[in-house]
């Protein structure tokens, strides 16, 4: 794990080396391939189309986890399944867009690299408010989540849960076409998600001296997603800000307004959530799910 974070400091590799790129250029030709129609039949052809590529990214990773070398091979690979790195400098992007007074340009970065939504009409606070809530749910979907898959299950299950959330962000949506035939792809993350996104939340509250305890309590279960809520709650209370998105769901409804200002220290408490659950991860405790030396 170690040597994966050191080598995510590179940044990402070439697109035709990612893996993250290959499992969406397979979840794109899937898709080309739907000819369900009703309901029930949409659910078992994306329940169909998921598992075999679930199928297919567990066994490259048992296969990559038997290559020689050793944790030097299995720290290399793991740095694919990793953003780190990326999502910090997607955020302090972000930041210097907003600082330099060019809001369209800090819209652009934020639909390009953080949000799927459209930013075309949000203000400086509901991007920079945006930019927070992208930076404490991806901290547990794109760097905790993948470090406790591979502590619980080495590469295998890191693979599939890499897999399982780029096939949520890419089917995991209730418009007409994919509200069946996304279900399981949807459920299938949020699963996965359970113990990273509430592990993310509880290093974030320590990180922050507990100051988003209450915020937490309160707000975690605001958002529509079962897992999400949990970091960007604790983040919106230990920043002692109002995260909203229009019609959707506010966080920490008394806090302050966000501004620019507030994505230097959301960078800065996510750095000290990242290191804390770095040293849980790290620490000897024994719960192996899918590992050769098990």
């Amino acid at each position: 794990m170690l040597l994966a974070l050191a080598l995510d400091l590179l940044g990402e590799p070439p697109a035709p080396f990612h893996p993250v790129v290959w499992m969406g250029n397979y979840l794109k030709a899937a898709r080309r391939c739907w000819r369900a129609e009703t309901p029930d039949e949409q659910l078992r052809e994306g329940a169909g189309w998921w598992a075999l590529g679930a199928v297919a990214s567990a066994g490259v990773g048992e296969l990559a986890q038997r290559l020689p070398g050793g944790w030097v091979t299995q720290g290399i690979l793991l740095k694919l399944l990793l953003a780190r790195r990326a999502l910090f400098a997607a955020v302090d992007e972000v930041h210097a867009a907003l600082i330099a007074g060019d809001l369209p340009e800090a819209r652009r970065l934020l639909s390009w690299h953080l949000i799927s939504r459209e930013t075309s009409e949000l203000t400086a606070s509901e991007v920079a408010g945006a930019a927070i809530e992208s930076l404490a749910e991806n901290l547990s979907d794109s760097v905790v989540a993948p470090l406790l898959c591979f502590r619980m299950g080495g590469l295998p299950l890191a693979a599939i849960y890499r897999y399982a959330n780029t096939a949520d962000a890419m089917w995991g949506y209730r418009t007409p076409e994919l509200e069946y035939a996304g279900k399981v792809a949807a459920h299938a993350d949020d699963i996965l998600n359970l113990a990273p996104a509430r592990l993310t939340a509880l290093c974030t509250l320590l990180a922050s001296g507990g100051r988003g305890l209450g915020v937490w309590a309160r707000d975690r279960r605001n958002t529509t997603s079962p897992n999400a809520g949990h970091p960007m709650s604790a983040f919106a209370g230990a920043l002692g800000v109002r995260l909203d998105k229009r019609g959707v769901y506010v966080l920490n409804a008394g806090g302050r307004v966000t501004e620019a200002a507030d994505l230097p220290r959301a960078l800065k408490l996510a750095r000290r959530t990242f290191a804390l659950a770095t040293l849980f991860l790290l620490l000897p405790w024994k719960l192996s799910l899918w590992r050769n030396d098990a």
